[in-house]
C-alpha cells in the first residue's frame, strides 16, 4: 500500500539522517507503529501550486498526492487548514516533532498539558506515552478541535480535548508535570508557567527560530532552561506578523546604494541567523543559493527593508530603503555574536519570571545577550 511506503521511505531518512532521539527510544515506536500520521490527517490537504496559493488536495480524488503530503521528508510539515489565504494548522514535520517530544523528558504517567491541538497527532504521541487520561489539550479553534476529537476518540487514547485559548492555559486542572506548545509564542506567558508544577519541564516553540525546554524552579517563582532546536512554527492566533519583504519594499524602487565589507553568505550559518534572531528580533532575514548567485533580503514587517546579491564573481551589490539601516544594525549583531566567541544556538539559554523574559547566551550569569 502506497501509505505503508511511504512511511517507510520518512522512516529511512530519519534513520540515515540521525534524526531519532537517542535517548528516548519510545519516540520512534510511537510515531512508526503505535500512532500513524495517517490516522490523524484530514481528508483534505492544502499544498503550494508555486505560483500564488494553496490549493486543496483531497484524499478521494488523488489518495497518492494527499500519501505524498501525509508523508513528506523529515522537515516538511502537512497543511492540514488554510484561512485568509495562509497557512493555520498543520501536521509539524517528524523531524522537530520528535526533537521537541524528546526534550520533553516524558515519562509514563506524568499530566500533560498541550496547546494547539490540530489533527490531534502530537496529543496522541503525548498520550502513547504518558497514559490514558493523562493528556490535556486545548485547541482555539472549534472545528479543528472537535475533529481532533472525534479521532483521538476513536484511538481510545484518553485524551481530554478543550476549545480555548491557549495562551490562558487550562488552570481547571492544574498543575501539570509536562507543558507543550505546537505554536509560536514570542512570550512566554507566565501563566503556563504558573500551571506547570515546581520541577515541571515546558517545551515551547520561540518566535520565528526555535524551541526551548524550560525547568520550573522548585519554589515556583521562575523557570530556566536551553534552546534545544531550530523549527519554524506558526504564530499564536491572532499575532500580527507584520507585512511581507515584497510589500515593505513596494515600489521603492533600488532604494540608497550600501557598501557591504563582509561576506553575507555567512548569513546561511544557522547559529549566526538564531543570535541575530535574539539582538534583531524584530528584523526578517531570508537567503536563497542559486547558480546566479546569492540573495539576501531583510525587512523589519513595517517600512525597512534591504537586498543584496553576490554574484558567481563575488561581487556584492546591496541596497536597502526605508528609515532604518538594516544591513548596519545587522553587521552590529554579528559583531557582537563573533566578540562573543561565536556561541552556537545550543549555548542560548532562557530564563522566565513573572515580570521578564531573558535570553542569554553561556551562562545566565552573563545577563542578557544585546549588542
Amino acid at each position: 500500500m502506497h501509505l505503508d511506503n511511504r512511511r517507510r521511505e520518512l522512516a529511512q531518512a530519519m534513520d540515515a539522517q540521525g534524526r531519532w532521539p537517542v535517548d528516548s527510544p519510545w519516540v520512534r515506536r510511537a510515531i512508526l507503529e503505535t500512532i500513524p500520521r495517517h490516522q490523524f490527517a484530514p481528508d483534505r490537504l492544502w499544498t503550494w501550486n508555486g505560483h500564488d496559493a494553496y490549493v486543496p488536495v483531497d484524499r478521494t480524488h488523488d489518495q497518492d498526492v494527499w500519501a505524498d503530503l501525509v508523508y513528506p521528508g523529515p522537515e516538511d510539515s502537512t497543511i492540514i487548514q488554510v484561512l485568509d489565504g495562509l497557512p493555520s494548522s498543520s501536521l509539524s514535520c517528524v523531524a522537530v516533532v520528535a526533537d521537541m517530544l524528546d526534550s520533553l523528558m516524558l515519562e509514563p504517567g506524568h499530566r500533560v498539558l498541550e496547546f494547539g491541538t490540530g489533527a490531534g497527532w502530537n496529543a496522541a504521541l503525548l498520550a502513547a506515552q504518558a497514559g490514558s487520561g493523562q493528556v490535556t489539550t486545548v485547541e482555539v479553534d472549534a472545528e479543528l478541535a472537535a475533529a481532533a476529537d472525534r479521532r483521538l476518540t476513536v484511538a481510545g487514547l484518553g485524551v481530554t480535548v478543550h476549545t480555548g485559548d491557549g495562551n490562558a492555559g487550562w488552570p481547571a486542572a492544574a498543575p501539570f508535570d509536562r507543558l507543550m506548545a505546537t505554536y509560536a509564542v514570542e512570550r512566554i506567558p507566565w501563566t503556563w508557567i504558573e500551571q506547570t508544577a515546581p520541577g515541571g519541564r515546558l517545551v515551547i516553540p520561540w518566535g520565528r527560530m526555535g524551541h526551548v525546554a524550560l525547568t520550573v524552579a522548585a519554589d515556583g517563582k521562575s523557570a530556566t532552561g536551553w534552546v534545544q532546536g531550530l523549527g519554524l512554527f506558526m504564530p499564536s492566533r491572532g499575532t500580527d506578523q507584520g507585512r511581507a519583504f515584497h510589500t515593505v519594499r513596494g515600489n521603492d524602487g533600488l532604494g540608497r546604494t550600501v557598501q557591504v565589507d563582509r561576506d553575507l553568505r555567512r548569513l546561511a550559518d544557522a547559529h549566526l541567523l538564531f543570535a541575530l534572531r535574539v539582538s534583531h528580533s524584530d528584523i526578517r532575514i531570508s537567503t536563497l543559493a542559486a547558480e546566479a548567485g546569492f540573495t539576501v533580503h531583510l525587512h523589519d514587517g513595517v517600512s525597512s527593508w534591504a537586498t543584496a546579491v553576490i554574484g558567481t564573481n563575488d561581487a556584492t551589490t546591496a541596497y536597502e530603503g526605508g528609515p532604518r539601516r538594516l544591513l548596519a544594525e545587522v553587521g552590529a549583531g554579528w559583531d557582537h555574536w563573533e566578540a562573543a566567541d561565536t556561541p552556537p544556538l545550543w549555548d542560548f539559554g532562557m530564563t522566565v519570571t513573572p515580570d521578564a523574559q531573558t535570553v542569554w547566551a553561556s551562562t545566565e550569569r552573563n545577563g542578557p545577550y544585546a549588542p
